[in-house]
């Protein structure tokens, strides 16, 4: 059976866990949730570096735990990443890989050490020890030792947390690699929204030690009932591709199922598929389409839900658009003097649209 199935309850005196999963056998799937949550506990659990009371796991049909036994963490084919690279000081990166690729035999090999180099682009840092690498150069060669194992699984809890900006965006481009190119499940834990929206294919929401949500990116960001902290960061993420370009004016427009929008030219080829990001307060709401203005995008759509937002004088609306979802944060006075409700057609006249893959 594919995919990762796990189910677990821990009780501590300071914390409790309980989760019940199905998780996709290829992809990257985001553990997002507030400090305390229960995202790095989990990993934890799925690793095998803590042993719950009660817990069930497999991985594409092969048993870790279950009630008959439990598979400790060094005899479970998984990479493990932390926010930290753990490399060895004495020896150079080549070294750190090849140690790594010593854990498992030349039959159960999938992931080659030249795969691993090439993914993560670092063919130049071989030579060199870990002390002189850079923090982002430090995490790929570290990703890179966790790849040369061949894992079944991939663990990466916070990877980019403890780099700057620059750092970060450096190394998103590899791990976006690693999710267009590998076939094995990946499991991403996180508290950025950019982060999630730009690699995850699929997302668990923990809140309080359980799982309060889990399902596809873009439907779980556009439920208005989760209590997903994103503030200024709500919307919705789309996948769609480049179906035209406007070299005159540097812009590209990518088309979705139910729509189009125009965003800023990322080079990318006709038909080349690529993510948008959509945020709630960068979308406007009206009763006519309206011409003059400076906004590119506007959508036909129709309200389906309602929910008050996190400050009294807003309210977060969900929209269809053509089958995809789009919310839209908008003041209760507009809704009021809109008269919206579910089932109620507007346009959603779209201020900013972010281009992320």
């Amino acid at each position: 059976m594919n995919g990762v199935r796990t189910r677990f309850r821990l009780g501590r005196s300071d914390f409790s866990l309980d989760v019940d999963l199905d998780l996709p056998g290829r992809g990257v799937t985001a553990l997002f949730g507030p400090s305390g949550s229960g995202k790095t506990t989990l990993l934890r659990l799925m690793a095998g570096l803590e042993r719950a009371e009660a817990g069930e796991m497999t991985v594409n049909g092969q048993i870790w735990q279950d009630v008959d036994g439990f598979l400790p963490t060094h005899r479970r084919p998984l990479g493990y990443v932390f926010q930290e690279a753990s490399l060895f000081p004495h020896l150079n990166v080549r070294r750190n890989l090849e140690y790594g690729m010593r854990r498992v035999g030349a039959q159960a090999r999938r992931v080659s050490l030249e795969q691993a180099i090439e993914l993560l682009g670092i063919g130049h840092l071989l030579e060199r020890l870990p002390d002189s690498l850079s923090g982002g150069e430090r995490q790929r060669a570290g990703i890179a030792r966790a790849l040369a194992v061949s894992p079944r699984l991939l663990l990466l809890d916070e990877p980019l947390a403890a780099l700057d900006l620059a750092r970060k965006q450096e190394i998103l481009p590899y791990l976006e690699k690693l999710h267009d190119e590998l076939e094995i499940p990946v499991v991403y834990v996180s508290h950025g929204p950019d982060e999630v929206a730009r690699l995850a294919d699929h997302l668990v929401v923990l809140d309080g030690g359980r799982a309060v949500a889990s399902g596809p990116l873009t439907a779980t960001l556009a439920r208005l009932d989760l209590p997903i902290p994103l503030g200024e960061d709500a919307g919705v993420v789309l996948d769609g591709a480049v179906a035209q370009r406007d070299a005159q004016w540097h812009l590209a427009q990518v088309a979705f199922p139910g729509g189009a929008v125009w965003t800023r030219d990322g080079g990318h080829p006709l038909q080349h598929r690529v993510r948008v990001r959509i945020l709630a307060r960068d979308v406007s709401l009206a009763l006519a389409r309206h011409e003059g203005t400076s906004i590119l995008n506007i959508l036909p759509g129709t309200v389906r839900e309602i929910a008050v937002d996190s400050h009294p004088a807003q309210v977060l609306v969900r929209l269809d658009v053509g089958g995809s979802p789009l919310l839209a944060r908008v003041t209760r006075r507009s809704a009021q003097a809109l008269a919206l409700a579910p089932g109620r057609a507007v346009y959603a006249q779209i201020k900013a649209v972010a281009l992320i893959g």
